[in-house]
């Protein structure tokens, strides 16, 4: 992985054991043919681990937390995008939780679930829910899911529901995909369900750390992204030609770019935690959004069909690609970018004397 540090010991240590896993199969790490067995065995491994991650926005002076995280994510990333999506789920939720100030234990499989929309809503009334939520990862196997809901007063509040209780319907029905279609994403319906209320109204959507966990959705895009490029830079090895050494020139230096910009926002957070740093993160994800396509199409240029066709790990990301990357906006993201980017520059302006500055100088 180009993002791993060998300082980064404790994702060292993870790496190892799921490659023990993966070793137990008899597989390879490069090739392996995934299961749902293997799957749930290398997540459950993960999840024992939850406690040693360092949440977002933790640097301790030395070396970026935060980085660490990312790199562990990114890793994941690499060998199968449903465990990445669902773990990236989980520790996002326990990084929330601790946010909020959340002190009851927190053992088991958590999941974010804050989308909305949905014309059945979910509503809260003395300590029972009722009502739909959509797009809901990991459905049938998390103990426990996180998720938003709207108040009477069209508040964002948060909730934590044991899902091992009645009351739960749900439904994989919708679910089309075949990209991520190992996900488990489902619709879910509570009927007078136990949960109880944490944090403050708004504090899901306000917090710095919402924009703290988006980047970590994006270090699982680049993780999944440079496990692709590795396959250009094996085959060059094997067979070299002057059109596998330009197409990897050309992804390689984008690659390279992006690693960095990794780097200097996790020191961004770092250094500067009570800050969300947002158009930061929004032309992060925006910049891995579009290397992830550019690396799925200049491999493809590059290798021909034969990856796609008969390496099941090449195949299962790039399918699975495409699908994780919509988590981003598209358009609306780009919208925002260059709001904030207006607003800094005016900022900027009005502060100089000479009325020149440029918030993209050297």
């Amino acid at each position: 992985m180009s993002l791993l540090n060998t300082r980064n010991s404790l994702l060292l240590n993870i790496k190892s054991a799921i490659e023990e896993i993966i070793t137990a199969d008899n597989q390879s790490i490069s090739t392996f043919v995934i299961t749902d067995t293997l799957r749930h065995d290398i997540l459950n491994i993960l999840v024992t681990y939850s406690d040693k991650i360092p949440h977002p926005a933790n640097g301790d002076g030395n070396h970026s937390q935060t980085l660490i995280r990312w790199q562990i994510l990114a890793y994941v990333a690499g060998i199968d995008l449903t465990i990445a999506k669902w773990f990236e789920s989980h520790l996002d939720a326990l990084s929330i939780l601790h946010e909020v100030g959340y002190s009851e234990a927190t053992q088991g499989l958590w999941a974010i679930w804050a989308a909305e929309g949905h014309p059945d809503p979910i509503r809260y009334q003395q300590g029972k829910i009722s009502g739909t939520k959509s797009w809901c990862s990991g459905a049938n196997i998390v103990h426990y899911g996180l998720m938003t809901y709207r108040d009477e007063q069209g508040q964002s509040q948060l909730l934590v529901v044991n899902m091992k209780q009645d009351g739960i319907s749900i439904d994989n029905g919708a679910w089309q995909a075949v990209g991520m279609q190992a996900t488990d994403t489902a619709t879910i319906q509570f009927h007078q369900v136990t949960a109880s209320n944490v944090g403050a109204a708004n504090a899901y959507l306000e917090r710095v750390g919402f924009w703290h966990g988006a980047a970590g959705v994006a270090a699982c895009w680049y993780g999944a992204t440079t496990s692709l490029a590795d396959y250009l830079i094996k085959a060059y090895q094997q067979k070299p030609n002057d059109y596998k050494a330009m197409y990897l020139g050309q992804i390689g230096t984008a690659l390279a770019v992006t690693q960095q910009y990794f780097h200097h926002v996790s020191h961004l957070i770092d250094s500067q935690p009570n800050r969300s740093h947002e158009l930061a993160i929004r032309q992060l994800r925006a910049n891995v959004e579009q290397l992830a396509r550019e690396v799925i199409e200049t491999v493809g240029l590059a290798l021909g069909a034969a990856p796609f066709c008969g390496n099941a790990h090449f195949a299962r990301l790039a399918a699975d690609l495409p699908v994780f990357i919509r988590q981003s906006h598209g358009a609306f993201d780009l919208q925002k970018i260059g709001e904030l980017s207006s607003t800094l520059t005016s900022e900027s302006i009005t502060a100089s004397t000479d009325g020149e500055e440029n918030i993209w100088q050297l």
